[in-house]
């Protein structure tokens, strides 16, 4: 069965699509990548989608549903490259794809994910040190 790589960058996931997607690839690209953020507990997702030409509503879904569910397992997700016809398609569909952040380049996906995952680290300090004096009270 035909599968999308997926790389592990550090607390990163990388997932470069160089094929045509179809239906069953992106299920099983779904599938793949929520065991992998689960299993190497990464806590951002960098899709580069440079290489596709079309995204229909299905794929575009799909796109969403990953960023959903990635949302859900503490995973931030970035999709970069994305070509202009494409751009041009999903707002003609009418798919906002809620959730999922852009960027132009993999390079840029990849220092928003570290910055969100500075700041995440930096509430959560904030937060154990608020903990820490509310209970020297």
């Amino acid at each position: 069965m035909e599968r999308i790589p997926i790389l592990k960058m550090g607390n990163f996931l990388l997932v470069t699509i160089q094929v045509d997607m179809h239906d069953r690839l992106a299920m099983t690209l779904q599938d793949d990548l929520t065991s992998c953020i689960t299993e190497t507990q990464a806590h951002g997702v960098l899709i580069d989608i440079s290489a596709l030409e079309i995204v229909d509503s299905f794929i575009g879904r799909i796109l969403g549903n990953i960023a959903r569910m990635s949302r859900v397992l503490d995973a931030e997700t970035v999709v970069v490259g994305m070509q202009p016809a494409v751009a041009i398609t999903l707002v003609e569909l009418g798919l906002s794809l809620t959730g999922i952040r852009t960027a132009l380049n993999v390079e840029k996906g990849m220092a928003l994910l570290r910055s969100s995952l500075n700041q995440t680290r930096n509430q959560i300090t904030a937060t154990k040190r608020r903990a820490d004096e509310d209970a020297e009270d």
